[in-house]
């Protein structure tokens, strides 16, 4: 698509959001309803766009895809209205006989630019809290994940007016053609060297950004910690889509006294999960392509495996695998890993487990598993991270309830739920004032009036 195209297509979308239509709460209301009723229409077509590109099991597409955005729009459905509110504020006594009240308004037309990872959620989910905030929106799906980004494409042609909601298909070029233009707001999901190169393309127009990143979540695990429940939820979360997952745990810290323990626990776990040889198991995803499997491959090399690390390029597959003797000087702990690899090292005391955690740059989440409610407390308080679980991993970012999103890093702002909505929102703080009398203690010539508003700002104050 051309530079011409895209600005020509932006336009309607501006022409539309001026005719004041967005705005209105059964408006937001019936378009989300679309979009719930186009996504259960297109499930099949989902799930299988799911397999081609990223190998994706039924059940994983399904609730990491499909289920959360189910849970996304109905909840949206349901408090938009409220959300949507006035705010009534304090007013100072300064403004004496005055009303203070903030307002929620859309920015007007937003740039939704979503990854390949979860190529169907990370950019519909955005779009449900811009749709229920008032906006219109162009959305830019990842060109590595063809066959869904098509399937967007359709579902958005098939469901929205193309002057309210429409897509932008195509690579890199396309990307730096859609940033060259005016938007309102940007909401980008991908990784931290792309995000610097959005939010310079954000900052030339002055337009605000929600950056989704990434980053190495850590997993720490106590020498309390319930091992068998530990080894399966941190296994669920590292090796769901095959570890690509931006909040999926990127390395482990264990105790050391527990740490041949829960390595074998692990061990077990995977074949549970896996069977003896994962490959042949229908509920493991695949490297997405051949570029990012040598990528993770280069990681792997010269490394202490102590389980998995099966791999086949044809395939674009690589075992769920642990390595140990890691240092921190390592490649594997100096990037991202992006894939089914588990880095293992050991700590002794909790403080070395947050001291190192802190020398990296901050995770968009972190994991602690322990039963000592003072040692949880003690680790989030001496961490930070975009999100947190306690004896578990990932789950956060299913809760409406939780404001996701990074720190640092990882990114910034939030989104889901009420979250989302406020995001997409331009709080509108107004002043209301009588007419019925003017204090004129503010308007020249002041003469000595300055004692006497020290005096008042020292009440208030």
């Amino acid at each position: 698509m051309t530079q011409k195209a895209i600005a020509a297509k932006v336009q309607r979308l501006r022409n539309f959001y001026n005719t004041g239509q967005t705005k209105k709460i059964s408006f937001r209301k019936k378009q989300l309803r679309r979009l719930r009723r186009a996504i259960r229409k297109n499930e099949g077509a989902i799930m299988e766009a799911m397999r081609r590109d990223l190998g994706k099991p039924a059940f994983e597409s399904y609730a990491g895809e499909i289920g959360v955005l189910y849970q996304e729009i109905t909840h949206a459905i349901r408090h938009v209205r409220s959300w949507s509110r006035k705010r009534e504020v304090r007013t100072s006594i300064i403004h004496f006989y005055s009303t203070s009240e903030v307002l929620f308004e859309p920015y007007g037309v937003a740039l939704i630019i979503g990854p390949w990872n979860y190529p169907l959620q990370l950019v519909i989910a955005p779009l449900v809290a811009a749709i229920a905030a008032g906006n219109c929106a162009v959305i830019k799906p990842s060109e590595l994940a063809p066959a869904t980004s098509r399937l967007v494409a359709k579902l958005v042609r098939d469901t929205f007016e193309p002057d309210y909601v429409t897509v932008v298909e195509g690579g890199v070029d396309a990307a730096r053609a859609v940033l060259k233009e005016k938007f309102d707001y940007l909401f980008f999901t991908g990784g931290t060297a792309v995000g610097r190169a959005v939010m310079g393309a954000a900052a030339e127009h002055l337009t605000p950004v929600t950056l989704e990143l990434g980053g190495k979540s850590p997993v720490i695990v106590d020498e309390d910690a319930h091992l068998p429940s530990a080894a399966r939820r941190l296994c669920w979360g590292k090796f769901f889509n095959a570890g690509q997952t931006c909040l999926a745990p990127d390395y482990l810290l264990v105790h050391k006294k527990i740490k041949a323990a829960f390595v074998a626990e692990l061990a077990k776990t995977v074949k549970e999960f896996y069977g003896d040889d994962p490959r042949r198991s229908p509920d493991y995803a695949r490297i997405v392509n051949v570029r990012h499997f040598d990528r993770i491959i280069k990681l792997l090399r010269g490394r202490k495996v102590i389980h998995g690390g099966g791999n086949s390029r044809k395939e674009k597959y690589i075992a769920p695998t642990i390595v140990d003797g890691v240092t921190m000087k390592d490649p594997i702990m100096r990037e991202e890993i992006f894939g089914p690899l588990l880095p293992v090292m050991t700590f002794a005391r909790i403080d070395d487990a947050i001291a190192l955690v802190n020398r990296l740059p901050r995770p968009l989440a972190l994991y602690y598993f322990s039963k000592n409610e003072k040692k949880q407390k003690k680790v989030l308080a001496g961490t930070a991270s975009g999100g947190a679980c306690v004896n578990d991993t990932v789950s956060h970012v299913g809760s409406p309830w939780l404001p996701f999103g990074g720190i640092g890093d990882s990114g910034m702002g939030r989104y889901h739920g009420r979250s989302g909505f406020e995001t997409f929102s331009h709080q509108r703080g107004v002043l209301k004032r009588t007419t019925l009398f003017d204090m004129k203690l503010r308007y020249p010539p002041y003469g000595k009036r300055v004692k006497l508003l020290r005096f008042l700002f020292r009440i208030v104050g």
